[in-house]
């Protein structure tokens, strides 16, 4: 009787196929995705009689009704005083004669407003502008 052992080979498992194809999955979701996220705020403007006024280079702040901030279409982080202030600090470069545009939906709070409004005047922006839109004619019979 012959009670040897063989040896036996070690089983290894070959990785590299595996590898390969999740590389060549990331590589096809890297293509097929888009990372281009165009938004466009919602804003209903209240309405308002008065002249229009044109600006070539104005600094627009957008507030929407869930009293969110944008200057020139970039959101705000938060709705804090300071937020708001170096956030227009930066997008004005330092310019007291910019002029402000504050678009703010019809359903906005006051106080966001007033935040905005408060914010302009600490930095010294004296130029400040209202957007709304005008009134509709009434239907004559």
């Amino acid at each position: 009787m012959n009670f040897r052992r063989k040896n036996r080979e070690e089983l290894d498992l070959n990785l590299t196929p595996l590898i390969d194809v999740v590389f060549l999955l990331l590589i096809f979701f890297m293509v097929t995705t888009t990372f281009d996220r165009e938004t466009q705020l919602n804003i209903e403007l209240p309405q308002a009689a008065g002249e229009q006024k044109k600006a070539e280079q104005v600094l627009e702040i957008s507030i929407d009704s869930s009293n969110r901030f944008y200057i020139n279409q970039k959101e705000i982080v938060n709705s804090g005083l300071e937020t708001v202030k170096h956030a227009i600090k930066q997008a004005a470069a330092d310019q007291k004669d910019m002029p402000l545009l504050i678009s703010a939906d019809g359903k906005a709070t006051h106080q966001s407003v007033m935040t905005v409004l408060d914010a302009a005047s600490q930095l010294g922006l004296v130029n400040i502008t209202f957007a709304a839109n005008e009134p509709k004619p009434p239907v004559q019979k």
